[in-house]
């Protein structure tokens, strides 16, 4: 009992690193041992793949049900919506682009990958018709994505116009979203031995190669935060809001510093709210409905994130990329970044939901979450930050907008 209280008091981001460090060893010290230790690496991606479909399913549902607040809705909760859609699908574009200019994914190593044919091509019109199930649990069954988040969105949907009689679904769908949320803690619980068995046999497989992949994916993920941050955000608040941009970024270092030592939007919420009313100037009816909804749907660094993974994937199998593949994947990931749970690693379980509408199988999507998993609390860390740039930039602009912006308070931001 001591030791297993003692493991659980080591911050489980601690453990990932010390699961990693041995995986590191056994691979190149043992690396003819490392196939007897796969079946540890095995489950854990088996039980990543268990989750997927229903966290795509519940969480998007249950996003929308939080629409039905009287207080988020109206012209202040349409504008802030408008808003997080223009940002979270300019943040799909920016990570495609990233990814497509800096390529990290040739010739990742992924252990069993293989190039992936998309085979025939499927015209716009089935594309079209099959986002449509025939039967949810067929949809279920087999994670047809698309299929589950036009279900998802028009059961949020139905529950939000049902009103009175549709607050008990809502009720069930959050609190399923909750039970979720902590089975995807019990599996992460497991991390350090799935990363342990994964990094083991991909360092025996492929040696030191493994890390140059890597290395551009991360390259990748701090470019592709900068230019969100300095493009989307900064012409938002300058163009959209009229406002000087040097107050603003003073003003929320705090919260930024908070969102990349964390790695969670929810942890930051509450510095966040502080620096909105304190620094920046902006009123609390706006900063107090805006911020918390952006917890939940606004998640600029995990769209372009999923965007720069989808292609990440999509090159490391030898995907052919057509206009078509392109427009899916920026779709797709836009709208999975609006279901993404407001956690670590959590743009992770999403990212099926964007390859399996291009043709990715699910166990080679396990693959790529296998891969990058690893390395992905540091990669979190850093597209956490954006996300957090983009709550207070939609609250700074909505605050102007709605009258709600103290411009003196605004403009008189000092360092901190």
């Amino acid at each position: 009992m001591v030791a297993v209280r003692a493991w659980f008091a080591v911050p489980l981001w601690r453990r990932v690193l010390g699961g990693l460090a041995l995986g590191l060893a056994l691979g190149f010290l043992l690396p003819g041992a490392a196939p007897y230790v796969a079946f540890l690496g095995d489950l854990f991606v088996r039980a990543i793949r268990m989750l997927v479909a229903p966290i795509v399913l519940v969480t998007i549902a249950a996003g929308i049900t939080t629409l039905a607040d009287p207080k988020r809705l109206g012209s202040l909760g349409g504008r802030t919506i408008a808003l997080f859609a223009t940002t979270t699908f300019l943040a799909v574009a920016i990570g495609m682009t990233v990814a497509s200019v800096i390529r990290p994914g040739i010739g990742a190593p992924l252990g069993t990958a293989a190039a992936h044919p998309l085979g025939p091509a499927v015209t716009p019109y089935d594309q079209l018709v099959g986002i449509v199930p025939l039967n949810i649990v067929d949809a279920l069954a087999k994670g047809d994505m698309l299929a589950l988040i036009f279900v998802a969105i028009l059961v949020g949907v139905g529950t939000v116009i049902a009103g009175e009689p549709g607050k008990p679904v809502a009720t069930l769908l959050q609190s399923l979203s909750a039970v979720l949320l902590r089975i995807v803690g019990i599996v992460m619980e497991a991390t350090p031995f799935g990363v342990f068995a994964l990094i083991a046999n991909a360092i025996a497989a492929n040696g030191a190669a493994v890390f140059v992949n890597v290395g551009w994916l991360a390259l990748a993920v701090v470019v592709g935060s900068l230019l969100q941050i300095a493009i989307v955000h900064s012409v938002l608040l300058r163009v959209a809001a009229r406002l000087p941009l040097l107050p603003f970024f003073r003003g929320i270092v705090d919260a930024l510093v908070v969102a990349f030592s964390t790695a969670s939007s929810s942890a930051t919420l509450p510095v966040a709210m502080r620096v909105a009313g304190d620094n920046l100037g902006i009123g609390r009816p706006v900063y107090s409905t805006v911020l918390p909804l952006g917890a939940s749907i606004g998640k600029d660094g995990t769209a372009m994130y999923v965007g720069l993974l989808s292609l990440f994937a999509l090159q490391a199998f030898g995907v052919a990329m057509s206009p078509q593949v392109y427009a899916t994947v920026l779709l797709t990931g836009a709208l999975a970044a609006f279901g993404t749970a407001p956690v670590p690693s959590a743009s992770l379980f999403m990212l099926a939901a964007v390859l399996s509408a291009v043709g990715i199988a699910p166990d080679q999507t396990a693959l790529v979450v296998g891969f990058v998993l690893p390395f992905d609390r540091l990669l979190d860390m850093t597209r956490t930050v954006p996300s957090a740039s983009a709550n207070l930039a939609v609250a700074t602009t909505v605050a102007q907008w709605e009258g709600e912006l103290d411009e003196a308070a605004y403009r008189s931001v000092r360092d901190t």
